[in-house]
């Protein structure tokens, strides 16, 4: 199918050449791009359109044309050959092939589209003509005379390009994996035209909107005016960008497209996307919804990415994001700090249904919720910005100061998070070694609310460490984190606060230090709670058997162990973060393990998984986390992948079973995919799992080097 924007316009240009070669043509012209030929190999029947909507069919409202979006499905399906334009001309086109292929036959059909026309031999250079001379890169007579030979080029030049990107030693099934995920992130780019004030108002061409429409979604959203290419969580099922998806699909697309990958972090931060207020939209179907803060991490490591391998610094871009974020960063303190104690709220916050009550609703209860991991988002915002800062204050000493800012309010929510004393629950329990949300009733008692799930471990995400040679460079930020160190132990005393140096003389930034980072491991490593045979599951395993169950007013609520779709009603009954294996935490669970083994190295080690015997470095443990998630898609010893589940058609099938496809998130027992089907979004970082497992694979000990050069592939 072969459309445009309604300023365009397509038409039959099936040329007449001298030779007699058959092919058909689709002529395109667009105002600012000018023409566009779309060669269809033989003479095949062209139908046209108009891009418009079917009025009639959906609002009872006459068309402004006979001819409409929905036409060359009526033509084909329906038999309605007034369907279409029978002077072929319109704003949507495409060419019609009927084919009878045989049992295991094969047919071809080539498509070549070019901004060049096709000239026979005889005007070929021609004075007053619009073709250019053969050897100046006109058609000829045959736009696929050379087809073969280009196709071949471009493949050729596609595996020394992803040869470039993974010079690392893979099995031939990891990197076709590899290959596939990469080409899902660039399949996945779709052009996103969403104009708030527009929509509110109504289509002048179309039927009068309803008059609540200016009450609805989104119409808080007015200067809202989006025109971009955007990545899509999943074009086929969930076609429009979602904040914090995109995040993440910016961490696989840097290693390939680093210009679109930041860019896709910059719009969003660019105040036609961005609210007046500071909060960056979350989704199409609510702006104002909450997501996790993982916007500065994402802008952080594209940085990083492309310094790595590009070689090329962009601060520009670095410094941009980085000052529409601080407007970010203190809508979040003024709206979802409730109480002004650095204990944060911000409801579902990406994980739907994870909690026994919808968190962003009201209570059943009356109150509110502190949440475990809001108030560590947070932190590790905090951590985020920090390090931002310290990298642009390389070269401008303003940051240093902002710096500051940021490490004392990691202190201040640290401090929150783990202070015991004052109230009657914290968010730390110390008899459980673990994180919970905490529920405040209006009368002001607190209970904690002990589902042992992805909140308790969320906290781990708040780590960042810092070389000496930073704090050398930067003698006033130095001086001020000493200063903290020395008179204000009431902060620093629960959490690893920079006060003592680790390997390579690094110092640490972290909620959790030694004894509690041990407590969390011991029950995230374990394979009868979180621990799958394929990564991280969302909630314990222990659920199972022990459902949580909180009773109000004679109503039940629960959250038990779910690996697969939830039985839950919340949130329409399409969330499911009650047992499946995600992604993007997943990931995120690797790089703090990488990043506290950068500190606390090789002599610290937890017993993996737990209860085995068997003793692994932090990084090591991150490795096991990566192979498990990796071998989703890969051939077992029965070859077969776990994605497929029980679909034997996937499993087995020779023309199926080396196609992969990228699942929304993966059963908890037995790493089948469910949910969409084809969201490479997030899912995508395996892409990233798999280069760092070349890099790395059958080395002893992870190498030396900085923090942000170890996790760099």
């Amino acid at each position: 199918m072969f459309q445009f924007l309604n300023s365009s316009y397509l038409y039959s240009a099936t040329p007449k050449i001298e030779s007699g070669n058959g092919l058909s043509a689709i002529a395109a012209f667009h105002p600012t791009l000018g023409k566009r030929y779309l060669y269809c190999q033989g003479e095949t029947e062209l139908l046209f359109t108009e891009n418009e909507t079917n009025t009639a069919r959906l609002f009872n409202f006459p068309n402004a044309s006979a001819y409409v979006k929905d036409g060359i499905n009526d033509y084909i399906v329906q038999g309605r050959k007034e369907a279409v334009n029978p002077n072929q001309f319109g704003t949507k086109a495409a060419a019609h092939y009927l084919l009878s292929i045989g049992a295991g036959e094969t047919q071809i059909i080539k498509l070549r589209l070019s901004d060049l026309s096709l000239c026979p031999p005889s005007q070929a250079g021609l004075e007053g003509s619009d073709c250019p001379p053969l050897s100046l890169g006109g058609l000829g007579e045959s736009p696929f005379a050379a087809f073969d030979a280009i196709f071949s080029t471009r493949q050729r030049e596609a595996d020394e390009f992803y040869q470039r990107i993974t010079p690392f030693p893979l099995g031939e099934d990891m990197r076709n994996v590899q290959r596939q995920a990469f080409a899902g992130m660039l399949w996945s780019k779709q052009y996103y035209h969403y104009i708030v004030e527009d929509w509110l108002k109504g289509d002048p061409a179309a039927p009068p909107s309803p008059p609540d429409r200016k009450k609805a979604r989104n119409h808080e959203w007015f200067h809202f005016y989006s025109d971009d290419i955007l990545s899509m969580p999943d074009k086929w099922e969930y076609p429009w960008f979602a904040a914090w998806d995109l995040a993440f699909h910016a961490i696989p697309l840097a290693t390939i497209d680093p210009d679109f990958a930041k860019y896709q972090l910059d719009v969003m931060t660019r105040e036609w996307y961005m609210h007046p207020n500071g909060q960056i939209p979350a989704y199409e179907w609510a702006f104002g919804d909450v997501n996790p803060p993982v916007h500065a991490w994402a802008t952080w490591r594209v940085y990083k990415i492309e310094q790595k391998i590009y070689g090329h610094s962009d601060r520009a871009f670095l410094e941009r994001v980085f000052q529409k974020l601080m407007l970010n960063f203190t809508w979040w303190v003024n709206r979802k700090d409730v109480e002004g104690k650095n204990v944060f709220q911000g409801g579902f916050l990406g994980l739907d249904n994870i909690g026994v009550f919808d968190r962003s609703a009201v209570l059943p209860t009356g109150g509110h919720i502190d949440q475990a991991d809001g108030t560590s988002w947070m932190a590790m915002y905090c951590l985020n910005m920090l390090a931002i800062a310290l990298e642009l204050a390389q070269t401008n000493s303003v940051y240093e100061d902002i710096a500051t800012k940021f490490f004392e309010h990691f202190l201040y929510i640290a401090d929150a998070m783990n202070h015991i004393g004052e109230m009657e629950a914290s968010l730390w329990d110390e008899e459980d070694g673990f994180y919970y949300d905490v529920l405040h009733l209006p009368n002001e008692r607190q209970i904690a609310l002990k589902v042992r799930s992805l909140v308790g471990l969320i906290p781990l995400f708040a780590v960042e460490t810092i070389e000496p040679e930073t704090l050398q460079k930067l003698p006033g930020f130095k001086k001020r984190v000493e200063w903290f160190i020395q008179n204000r132990p009431d902060l620093t005393q629960n959490i690893a606060c920079m006060k003592s140096e680790g390997v390579g003389e690094r110092r640490l930034l972290a909620i959790v230090y030694r004894d509690r980072l041990r407590r969390i491991l011991q029950k995230m490593l374990d394979e009868t709670e979180f621990l799958g045979d394929y990564g991280i599951r969302a909630i314990s395993r222990y659920h199972a058997e022990h459902p949580y169950i909180f009773h109000v007013n004679g109503t039940q609520f629960r959250v038990d162990y779910e690996p697969a779709e939830s039985s839950s009603g919340l949130f329409g009954g399409n969330s499911n973060w009650r047992g499946p294996v995600w992604f993007p935490v997943n990931f995120l669970l690797i790089e703090s393990l990488q990043k506290f083994h950068y500190y606390l190295g090789d002599d610290f080690k937890v017993e993996c998984p737990t209860d085995s015997g068997q003793m692994m470095t932090l990084w090591e443990v991150a490795a096991e986390l990566s192979r498990r998630l990796i071998q989703i898609f890969l051939k077992n010893t029965s070859g077969h992948r776990p994605v497929c589940g029980g679909t034997q058609k996937f499993q087995t099938d020779p023309y199926w079973q080396d196609l992969i496809l990228f699942y929304e998130y993966f059963h908890g027992d037995n790493g089948a995919g469910i949910g969409a089907s084809h969201q490479t979004g997030w899912t995508g970082l395996v892409a990233k799992l798999i280069g760092q497992f070349g890099e790395y694979e059958g080395r002893d000990k992870a190498p030396q080097l900085s923090a942000y050069e170890q996790i760099e592939v």
